[in-house]
C-alpha cells in the first residue's frame, strides 16, 4: 500500500469541507427564504389588508411555486448528464493513451453518469404521465 502525504490529506479535507459548505449554504438559504416568507405574511397581517387565500398558499407553500414541473426538471437534468457522460468517456480515452491505468476508471465513471442521466429521462417520462393523469395540460412540455 502506498503512503499518503500530508498534502493528500489536506486535499481530501478541502474536498469534504467544500461539500459540507455547499450543504450548509443550501440549508441556510432555505431557512432565510422561509423567514422572508413569514416576514411578508406578518407585514400583510399587520397592515390590516384582507388576505387572499391563494396568495397565502403561495407565500407559505413548502414546495415552492405550483407551476414548477418535476418532469421538466428531470428532463433537463438528464439532458445535461448524457453529454457529460460522453465527455467523460472521451476524456478517459484520451487519458488512456498516456496513462493506461486511468482509462477503465474514467470509462466506468462515464457509464455511471450515463446511467444516471438515462434514469432522469425515464423518471421525467413517468412524472409526465402523473401530470397528464391529474388532468394538467401537457401541451407545453419540453
Amino acid at each position: 500500500m502506498q503512503g499518503f502525504t500530508i498534502g493528500a490529506g489536506l486535499a481530501a479535507l478541502a474536498f469534504w469541507g467544500f461539500i459540507a459548505s455547499v450543504v450548509v449554504a443550501g440549508i441556510w438559504f432555505d431557512i432565510r427564504k422561509r423567514e422572508a416568507q413569514h416576514e411578508t405574511v406578518r407585514r400583510i397581517i399587520e397592515s390590516g389588508k384582507p388576505i387572499d387565500e391563494a396568495l397565502m398558499d403561495k407565500l407559505l407553500s413548502l414546495g415552492g411555486d405550483k407551476s414548477d414541473r418535476l418532469d421538466r426538471a428531470f428532463k433537463i437534468t438528464g439532458l445535461i448528464m448524457l453529454p457529460t457522460a460522453v465527455g467523460l468517456a472521451v476524456f478517459g480515452l484520451i487519458m488512456g493513451t498516456q496513462y493506461a491505468e486511468t482509462q477503465l476508471p474514467l470509462l466506468g465513471a462515464a457509464a455511471l453518469v450515463g446511467c444516471i442521466g438515462l434514469g432522469f429521462l425515464l423518471t421525467a417520462n413517468i412524472v409526465k404521465r402523473w401530470y397528464t393523469a391529474d388532468g394538467e395540460s401537457s401541451s407545453n412540455t419540453i
